[in-house]
């Protein structure tokens, strides 16, 4: 017994360190993150995590996959599996400001269990590193590394481990999706594939409530009041900008700001079409209206649907009376996107 102190004690300088051992807190999302003047990052437990053989969709099946291309890279297929025919793929980047968020938390587990089941496709969540730790261009990196592996797994022959999902794949039809942050992820991966001469295979971007921004603020970023339950002030998304992108840039960057003087010009982006999920009372609101409008005047295939009442993340937090209304109605947006591609 004279020992269990002295573990108590290792245990909390290891989870828990002490202020003076690690410096005051120089970034700090509320209940969320905070980063010490050391360098050590601190994640509190804000959302639970599920094991993916918790199936809130009796019809889906879920499986951890291991990616590989570094450490800690890895994703979750959603496979609908009373389909006869083959179907297509989504790969999915989870939303958190680029700091935050799993593949594994039950708000993400549930979400696309449901699309996997409503909009009738195979979903491949990923999980990718995260900022600070990994400022970007990581998770733009992975989101590369995750399409390599797609391909690999379209061209495999013979049986394996994996041979069940492939089974149930269309990999002719592949999309690319996230929200939020995740959104900012799936766009760029698309530039950067586009920029290789767009995959045949791709059909389709869905960015729900992209997550970008700019020095000069928008109206909807200035004037937009935020509740308590909100899951993005115009506070937080600058901490989050300031934990993700490279030191000594600012949000005028092409990882950041996709309309900016030195972002590529969009008339030379090679882009399949893209469905845009705007949310009426989100701060980022204008700011997503604004890369629609830009995209058109682009010549590119753009489409955008707004949802009223609602603010950020509403379709995974349901943080008001009318989201799962809303949710619903995303969620047919994204079933006909895909279905007629």
């Amino acid at each position: 017994m004279g020992a269990l102190p002295q573990l108590i004690g290792d245990w909390r300088r290891n989870f828990h360190p002490r202020e003076e051992d690690i410096g005051p807190v120089i970034e700090e999302i509320e209940g969320l993150i905070k980063v010490y003047r050391d360098g050590h990052v601190e994640r509190l437990p804000a959302v639970v995590e599920v094991p993916c053989t918790w199936a809130p969709e009796p019809d889906v099946v879920s499986k951890d996959v291991a990616i590989g291309h570094s450490a800690g890279l890895w994703a979750r297929l959603y496979v609908p599996e009373l389909r006869k025919q083959k179907l297509p793929l989504l790969v999915y980047f989870h939303g958190g400001g680029f700091c935050v968020g799993s593949a594994s938390w039950r708000c993400y587990h549930e979400f696309l269990a449901r699309l996997a089941s409503q909009a009738s496709c195979v979903v491949l969540s990923v999980n990718y590193r995260l900022a600070p730790e990994h400022r970007l261009p990581a998770a733009y990196e992975d989101g590369l590394a995750v399409m390599r592996w797609v391909r690999q797994q379209a061209s495999h022959r013979g049986p394996d481990e994996l041979g069940w999902w492939r089974a149930h794949c269309d990999f002719a039809r592949v999309f690319l999706g996230g929200d939020s942050a995740g959104a900012a992820i799936a766009y760029n991966v698309a530039v950067q594939l586009g920029s290789l001469g767009v995959p045949a295979c791709l059909r389709g971007v869905i960015l729900i409530q992209p997550f970008f921004g700019g020095v000069a603020r928008t109206s909807s970023e200035k004037n937009t009041m935020q509740s308590s339950r909100s899951a993005l002030s115009l506070t937080t998304s600058d901490c989050y900008w300031r934990m993700a992108l490279p030191p000594g840039t600012d949000r005028d960057h092409p990882w950041c700001n996709p309309l900016a003087k030195s972002s590529p010009k969009l008339e030379d982006l090679r882009l399949p079409p893209l469905l845009v999920c705007v949310s009426e009372l989100d701060i980022l609101r204008d700011r997503n209206l604004e890369l629609c409008e830009a995209m058109s005047s682009a010549g590119k295939s753009v489409e955008q649907a707004i949802y009223a009442g609602v603010g950020h993340a509403f379709q995974v937090l349901h943080n008001h009376h009318t989201s799962h209304a809303r949710t619903r109605e995303m969620l047919t947006h994204i079933r006909a996107f895909i279905n007629n591609r």
